[in-house]
């Protein structure tokens, strides 16, 4: 008896239909796993700690942990707002972070400004990498070098200061003088790495509109005021939302080594305050309180700005 053999052509196998999840899968999978090393950083390291933000409502005890703890409600966060020391905190903050928005957010746009116009091929790739190299070093040696260059007695600044016929000031000991300190080395630190994105920017402007604007006579103000500035506009505003929500985020580590008990009534600001709350201390749920209502002001501050930088021009971040 024969065997029966099917000879009925095969159903080709479907292809996902355009624009599915599959069809999008398909196309950008290798983009997909070069994104998923980035994905998961933040999920281990940014997302999955948020969980600890439980213990803002509870006394948190360590050896008790943190669901045997004992739920206080919002305690801490109303133990801040009624500290005396709160609002110098906060303005301590918002001033040292406003100073170095304020002159420390142009300095790169500057910088690159005037690379761009620099011709002299040799003399700009110095500047860029004499510019940029202070971005690799240590905060400690910053910090280290600012506290032996403004020294009283040996420092060079002082030294320059008595051969003008002055008086030494000591300027680490002094509350007035620490935001400019603070401010100054911060932008000395990374004028050069933040132009980097500036530089990367100003490639993308078609030189056909420098040459245009030179046949009708244009300078070289003119030419950056109305072809570079608008060129890397995109690139400006959106780097200023972001810097916007760390308007609250002064460096601990630079606060930390170069602010002292002579200089805490305007250096002392919210980190160092938690800090000496919450790891001194051993109030975790405290300092753990401050450091989440700085972060919701952070979200409304970046929400804020992205909303009016929409009303105002085409980019935003959403």
């Amino acid at each position: 008896m024969r065997q029966r053999v099917d000879v009925r052509p095969a159903t080709p196998r479907r292809s996902p239909a355009p624009g599915s999840f599959l069809s999008k899968w398909k196309r950008d999978r290798v983009f997909l796993l070069l994104l998923l090393p980035a994905v998961l950083y933040y999920v281990l390291f940014k997302y999955a700690p948020m969980f600890g933000i439980i213990i803002t409502f509870k006394k948190y005890e360590v050896f008790k942990g943190i669901w045997e703890s004992n739920w206080v409600g919002v305690k801490y966060y109303i133990q801040f707002f009624q500290n005396p020391d709160a609002w110098p905190l906060f303005r301590n903050t918002l001033l040292l972070g406003l100073y170095n928005l304020i002159f420390g957010f142009p300095a790169p746009i500057l910088l690159a400004l005037v690379l761009n116009e620099v011709r002299i091929t040799f003399v700009k790739r110095f500047v860029q990498t004499v510019s940029y190299l202070p971005h690799f070093i240590s905060t400690v040696v910053v910090t280290g070098m600012a506290a032996m260059f403004l020294s009283p007695t040996t420092g060079i600044i002082n030294e320059a200061l008595v051969w003008l016929g002055m008086e030494p000031i000591a300027f680490l000991q002094k509350a007035s003088w620490f935001r400019t300190i603070y401010v100054s080395t911060g932008i000395w630190q990374e004028i050069g790495w933040g132009s980097i994105i500036y530089l990367a920017a100003l490639t993308t402007i078609d030189p056909q509109l420098y040459d245009a604007a030179e046949m009708d006579g244009a300078s070289r103000i003119k030419k950056v005021w109305y072809i570079t500035l608008p060129g890397i506009l995109p690139a400006i505003v959106i780097l200023f939302i972001l810097r916007v929500g760390h308007i609250l985020e002064s460096g601990f580590e630079k606060v930390y080594l170069l602010y002292n008990p002579a200089t805490y009534e305007t250096a002392d600001i919210i980190p160092t305050y938690v800090y000496r709350m919450g790891i001194v201390q051993s109030n975790f749920s405290y300092g753990a309180a401050i450091d989440v209502f700085m972060g919701l002001i952070g979200l409304v501050l970046v929400v804020g700005v992205n909303r009016m930088a929409r009303k105002v021009g085409e980019v935003s971040l959403w």
